[in-house]
């Protein structure tokens, strides 16, 4: 007993100290992508297609996974024209872990993991059907399980011998740093996201790996149209509060952090959401304009 308590008080004393690594830490690992393989999920449009194309104007072997092959090829074909590069397209449900499987030994060793794909359905939770809900939880929580799970071995087995910083990072959204009405199920799943990065952290930083989770607005995609015709007229006056970013300046700031290392990518709101303090609507509508 006095040794189970002595481990419980050793674990409290050294936590708090990981997570302040984790979460505070500056950036002490530039990554570059020239040359290196990115894998981003949810690539064919919108935050997903920006990364992709920006990824690839600075060098990268870019991979991009979506659902849609027709769209994935149209997304591959704007890319081309754009940079001149061409990436590599992958058709799967990150819902599906045996597929993401199959997609990770194809595409080869991974070096920069970008956990992009996700689904919005804005409603009550008391109007709100549970196979929203559970789709939802399935595609942004669980298939951010599912695709970790599967890349994160090769992306620990090094062939370069270790030299070289590697990444992983997930698109979570503001409605993941505070919980909006309408968003019930979609906070939940975002939400998660954070215990999922923070825990993984701890597990790969051994391995030169790090962790980013990154909190975009709205944004001005062909996803927020469809949402805005579902949005409860509350959460409509909520959301209309700030206005969306475009998906080109989320994914240019998204790489910034990613490059830099950073844990939470995010702006000056996030060091209230840090300590605890509520966030505030000037908040929500500021975080990333710095």
């Amino acid at each position: 007993m006095d040794e189970l308590f002595f481990l419980l008080l050793l674990l409290l004393l050294i936590l708090p100290a990981v997570l302040y690594f984790i979460v505070l830490r500056g950036p002490s690992s530039r990554l570059s992508l020239k040359s290196r393989h990115v894998l981003i999920t949810g690539g064919s449009s919108g935050i997903g297609l920006s990364l992709a194309r920006l990824v690839a104007s600075e060098g990268a072997r870019v991979s991009i996974l979506a659902r849609n092959p027709t769209a994935l090829s149209t997304a591959a074909e704007s890319i081309r024209l754009s940079t001149g590069i061409e990436v590599a397209t992958f058709s799967a449900d990150v819902r599906d872990y045996d597929a993401l499987q199959k997609v990770v030994e194809k595409a080869g060793e991974i070096d920069v993991l970008i956990v992009n794909a996700g689904v919005f359905v804005p409603e009550e939770l008391v109007k709100q059907e549970l196979e929203e809900v559970k789709m939802m939880l399935d595609v942004n929580l669980l298939g951010s399980f599912n695709l970790v799970k599967a890349a994160l071995p090769g992306m620990k087995r090094r062939k370069d011998g270790g030299r070289a910083p590697r990444s992983i990072a997930f698109m979570s959204s503001q409605a993941g740093q505070v919980g909006i009405y309408g968003y019930t199920a979609y906070s939940a799943s975002k939400f998660g996201l954070r215990g999922l990065a923070e825990a993984l952290q701890q597990e790969v930083i051994g391995d030169d790996i790090y962790v980013s989770l990154v909190f975009p607005p709205d944004t001005d995609t062909p996803g927020l149209a469809e949402e805005n015709k579902r949005k409860p007229p509350l959460t409509s006056i909520i959301a209309g509060s700030s206005s969306a970013m475009t998906a080109d300046d989320v994914a240019k700031k998204t790489l910034d952090g990613i490059k830099a290392g950073s844990f939470f990518i995010t702006g000056a709101g996030i060091k209230a959401f840090i300590s605890g303090a509520p966030l505030t609507d000037n908040d929500l509508g500021h975080l990333w304009l710095s």
